[in-house]
């Protein structure tokens, strides 16, 4: 009866959690530039930095929790809207998930960059000169200061 009524309270205690976790977050998606070169083009006309997300959607476990808790938070949202312009550059083992053409630039991109782990974080200007990079996966709230630091 004990073990009933502590895994009766495990259950309870883990659904409130993560209902906690879920209102934190909005169910809209992050607004993510459908392509690299309408980024750079809107970055430079909002005078704007660029964060470019290098990313590995269907294997990389560090990027799933990175959007899962950083991405999808309105406060990156709310953050991102205001003072940044955003481009996912996804690498996925099923190459389905991408498009051919937006794969082909992804892949440039990791060797421009010389991206070398996943996931990787970069603050470009709107010429391409990186600014910041952040890799690996850290607390969530230690992205925060990293993205603040390049808000003008």
């Amino acid at each position: 009866m004990k073990k009933v009524v502590l895994l009766t309270f495990f259950f309870i205690a883990s659904s409130w959690a993560y209902a906690q976790e879920q209102e934190e977050q909005t169910p809209e998606e992050t607004i993510w530039s459908l392509s690299y070169k309408d980024a750079l083009k809107q970055a430079k006309k909002e005078k704007k930095p660029l964060v470019v997300y290098f990313k590995g959607s269907d294997w990389c476990g560090p990027c799933k929790k990175l959007d899962k808790e950083l991405f999808s938070a309105t406060k990156f949202k709310d953050l991102s809207k205001k003072h940044f312009v955003l481009y996912e550059a996804d690498i996925p083992m099923n190459q389905d998930l991408v498009t051919k053409e937006k794969l082909a630039v992804n892949k440039k991109l990791v060797k421009q960059f010389k991206v070398s782990s996943y996931p990787t974080i970069l603050v470009l200007n709107h010429k391409q000169k990186v600014l910041g990079i952040k890799k690996g996966l850290i607390l969530t709230e230690y992205y925060y200061p990293f993205f603040e630091s390049y808000i003008k």
